[in-house]
């Protein structure tokens, strides 16, 4: 039978068993939700360690046992998302899904919502994730600032976009499927633009902007509307990996950062967003010096940028999005502390990190430490450390020698 939750999440009202009495009447007592994540990489870890607290189920479904979340959820179902079967078994028992990445095929979200599963956030926000070709369609239908665009057929239209927007270079992507850094093109030619065109799917051409620097506002939603804004950031990039996030952005002017947090809240609500939403921005300057913003992506899950609510949020990311997902109230997210950055530590030539461990907590016992569980190869995220305070300086510091002495490019 089912009861009202507040918000109106669905709970199970169960017969209760009193020690020494046997069965008693039906009281009400209500067992905690099952959250089903597809994904098992580190983001459905670190939702389902912020699901703990809250005495929340968590169920899996993974590519294989080692994944990163796999390794650490008790209820783990080995399976391929894109075979809708095994999403409909997978789905049996859960009463939401969620997801740690943005590849399930959008048509068989849609025949779990005819099932009748929750699915959040659903097939006709997560889309505008997806596919970067609809994405800029409809962020232009609701007046977002966005770079010129448009879907290009081939190398010549591509050379046509460039000569649209004033010349070469411009940026191709695949509509599908991208992401740190894959799927993306930085072209100054003919030549350049043939590689975008062989993984057979639309290319989205894009004029290159001059950006001052990379901003993220991250928001959540809850189906029932409610939703909070956590600080705008400053995204640091290497080789198109995020390498360094600063909360809140050094030196933003007030009445930006008030535009970027209510775009993404706008883009949220006008999406139908449920849970995380991250929208990457590229800061700009206009023709007299004023600055604005343009939006560069979207991603409909818990994000990198984001990592640092962990340690520097009253709320994290990672907390919020499980309230978002099961219509709970969500969580305060003002920063603890003035300052807050993460580094993200990629493998390098130097495997065995926990021998670092005895430096890095030693010379810094306020670090925060967060690993993935994952085997480490070149240039792979396998962890990311956060340090927050009052001086930027001394926390950029501490969080870069610690991300660098883990992967073995500083040793002292």
């Amino acid at each position: 039978m089912l009861a009202s939750a507040p918000f109106g999440c669905p709970v199970k009202a169960v017969t209760c068993w009193h020690a020494g009495y046997g069965p008693a009447d039906t009281l009400g007592y209500v067992t905690f939700p099952v959250v089903g994540m597809v994904g098992g990489g580190q983001l459905a870890r670190m939702t389902h360690e912020a699901g703990i607290p809250l005495g929340l189920r968590f169920k899996l479904l993974s590519d294989t046992p080692q994944d990163s979340a796999a390794q650490v959820v008790s209820d783990v179902v080995v399976g391929d998302y894109r075979d809708l079967d095994t999403l409909r078994a997978f789905a049996r028992g859960c009463d939401v899904i969620t997801f740690d990445h943005e590849h399930v095929p959008t048509e068989h979200l849609r025949a779990l919502e005819a099932d009748g599963i929750p699915v959040r956030p659903g097939p006709h926000a997560l889309v505008h994730a997806q596919d970067k070709g609809v994405m800029r369609e409809k962020l232009t239908a609701i007046g977002a600032p966005c770079p010129r665009h448009r879907i290009v057929s081939d190398p010549a239209d591509a050379v046509a976009f460039a000569g649209e927007v004033g010349g070469f270079p411009v940026i191709l992507k695949t509509v599908r499927g991208g992401y740190d850094g894959k799927g993306v093109w930085f072209v100054r030619s003919l030549a350049d633009a043939e590689a975008p065109f062989k993984a057979g799917v639309p290319v989205l051409a894009e004029e290159k902007v001059d950006f001052v620097r990379e901003l993220a506002a991250n928001v959540v939603r809850s189906p029932h509307g409610q939703a909070v804004a956590y600080p705008v950031v400053e995204s640091q990039q290497v080789d198109g990996v995020c390498d360094t996030v600063i909360a809140p952005a050094p030196g933003i002017a007030e009445e930006l950062a008030g535009e970027a947090q209510q775009l993404a809240l706008r883009i949220a609500a006008e999406l139908d967003v449920t849970g995380h939403l991250a929208v990457e921005l590229f800061e700009v300057r206009g023709p007299d010096g004023t600055p604005g913003i343009l939006v560069n992506e979207l991603a409909m899950r818990p994000h990198n940028s984001g990592h640092w609510t962990q340690d520097g949020a009253i709320t994290s990311q990672f907390a919020n999005h499980v309230r978002a997902v099961l219509d709970l109230p969500l969580g305060d997210p003002r920063p603890r502390a003035r300052w807050t950055v993460m580094c993200n530590v990629l493998g390098g030539d130097y495997p065995d990190m926990y021998q670092a461990y005895l430096h890095c907590m030693a010379r810094d016992p306020q670090l925060k430490i967060h690993m993935y569980g994952k085997d480490v190869k070149p240039g792979r995220k396998v962890g990311h450390v956060n340090t927050y305070g009052d001086d930027l300086d001394e926390a950029l510091e501490r969080a870069r020698h610690a991300a660098g002495y883990l992967r073995g490019t500083i040793t002292e």
